[in-house]
């Protein structure tokens, strides 16, 4: 495998072999081995058939007595092999790879780390892969291939893959993301998009010891337990207590077209003062870093193309050998970046250390160390450092399905062009949470938020409630009684509001409509406004 060999050596393969009983019990002309990097070879050169990638691992070599099997052998060698030895290597090999000190890694103390799924691989469609993945029903009929969902845990600053899962798409994206947060630890701060906005996976997400900062839907309402100075206000979704950031966003391109959009973010770091809201607005940008991962897994590593096999042993093995050679050259690209210190991993060019390395392969070159570097880098990093990318320039267009006929058109309320366009000004607008009107502090607790900038809640009717019953915690109200305090005429709308916050468990019923307020929400609790 050319210098990919030097992070995959032989050794470590014939341990996994023998690790999941791979091993040949016959020494012929196609020892288990081969078949490992013969797999190997067929992600790296996905348009070619058996026997021409196979002609592309000999070609280099010159020794007489050279085997060229037959597709029917190549085809049994990979079934002998299996998928189990793939995973293994992919776990050995998954994890993050870059250096705490490198550029674009960290936020603050955390290593940047983000979920994300991807639900266009494509699998031949056939019986046996219908009878696993289906096949998925467009708005005019169904889809022309079956469709596999992809779950990463991905390293933004380099973005190296932690950990992957696969299966149907018809499992949810918190299904998958579920079985990687065992590779979550205190040491992290996690990246996700709406997609992850659910209360019982934020809630285990955050029981890893973990940070998060990821964005929630527009439809929910949060009740507001105080207001921040800088804007940002803290709840409780569940039992999980929050800070909740909202802004807009306003971009101008290049052809004088202004954008707005608004974002709301959940995080736990709730210290206005160490983490301020911009900041992190600002850091939830990162996680559009395993978009690009996935880009160079399926339109440059794979080209985009359908995947070979036809039954779910073989797809699972193919899959698992195209995540071990992105792991592979994302690894090889980090060590040259980090060579040049101060170097962003962004400018390493993901074609360029692919290109250099299908070369190596078809001239049989042997790991060479480069004098210069003390071995460190090879022709992979070489041909990165040579070719860096410039500096990433602000850029914006729609997200559509980049397909020459496609059953998704354009969306026509879509109010991003449709060329990407570069942004020439950016504006990042921080949305005050409601407050309450002013009202003299009525305790030393009161007098302390109060001089450390902490606005009481907003104005709503349920955080008005709320604010009502905290401040009698041990009180049973009813509704007609909290709506006469709080001046609304409409009581049996409010009574039903009531059931639905007692549903959420906001509220606690302790008798036919009778409520108090929920442990959780009592005014002791309201006090620790702070702290990371």
């Amino acid at each position: 495998m050319g210098e990919l060999t030097r992070y995959l050596p032989v050794e470590l393969v014939d341990a996994v072999l023998e690790e999941n009983r791979a091993v040949e019990r016959r020494r012929r002309l196609l020892p288990s081995r081969v078949g490992v990097y013969f797999v190997l070879a067929l992600s790296l050169f996905p348009a070619l058939g058996y026997l021409r990638v196979w002609d592309k691992l000999t070609a280099g070599l010159s020794w007489p007595g050279i085997a060229r099997p037959s597709e029917k052998a190549l085809r049994c060698l990979r079934r002998r092999v299996g998928p189990a030895p793939l995973k293994t290597l992919f776990d050995v090999l998954a994890g993050p790879i870059a250096q705490p000190t490198t550029v674009g890694v960290r936020y603050r103390r955390w290593r940047t780390v983000a979920f994300d799924g991807c639900s266009a691989v494509k699998v031949p469609d056939c019986e046996r892969n219908r009878a696993w993945l289906g096949k998925i029903q467009a708005r005019l009929g169904w889809a022309g291939y079956p469709l596999l969902r992809l779950m990463t845990l991905c390293e933004t600053g380099s973005r190296g893959l932690i950990g992957a899962v696969f299966g149907p798409t018809s499992e949810y994206e918190t299904t998958y993301a579920r079985r990687l947060l065992p590779l979550v630890n205190a040491n992290m701060l996690v990246l996700a998009d709406r997609g992850f906005d659910a209360d019982d996976f934020l809630a285990d997400t955050a029981a890893t010891g973990a940070q998060f900062v990821i964005r929630i839907t527009a439809r929910r309402r949060p009740a507001i337990l105080a207001v921040l100075p800088d804007g940002s206000y803290l709840t409780r979704l569940g039992m999980l207590k929050l800070r909740v950031i909202d802004a807009t966003i306003t971009m101008t391109t290049n052809n004088g077209q202004t954008l707005c959009e608004h974002y709301r973010i959940a995080t736990t770091l709730l210290d206005h003062r160490n983490d301020p809201a911009e900041a992190l607005v600002r850091l939830y940008h990162e996680r559009w870093e395993v978009e690009s991962a996935y880009y160079a897994l399926r339109h440059t590593l794979q080209d985009g193309l359908v995947l070979r096999s036809q039954d779910r042993v073989g797809l699972e093995q193919e899959l698992w050998a195209q995540l071990i050679v992105y792991q592979l050259l994302r690894t090889a690209m980090v060590d040259a970046v980090e060579s040049r210190p101060g170097t962003d991993p962004d400018r390493a060019s993901f074609t360029i250390a692919l290109e250099t390395a299908r070369n190596q392969i078809i001239l049989a070159d042997a790991v060479t160390g480069c004098p210069d570097h003390d071995g460190l880098i090879g022709a992979i990093g070489l041909a990165v450092l040579d070719g860096l990318l410039p500096p990433r320039r602000p850029r914006t267009s729609a997200r559509s399905v980049k397909a020459g006929r496609t059953r998704y058109p354009t969306n026509p309320a879509e109010p991003r062009p449709r060329q990407s366009k570069t942004i020439t000004g950016l504006t990042l607008t921080l949305r005050m949470a409601p407050e309450a009107p002013p009202q003299p502090p009525h305790d030393r607790e009161d007098q302390r938020k109060a001089a450390a900038g902490i606005r009481p809640m907003g104005a709503g009717n349920r955080n008005r409630a709320f604010h009502l019953m905290a401040a009698e915690p041990e009180r049973s109200w009813r509704p007609r009684q909290v709506a006469i305090a709080l001046g609304i005429p409409n009581y049996a709308s409010f009574a039903t509001q009531m059931t639905q916050w007692a549903a959420e468990g906001l509220l606690k019923k302790i008798a036919y409509g009778t409520y108090t307020l929920a442990d959780a929400w009592k005014r002791s609790t309201l006090t620790d406004t702070g702290g990371a």
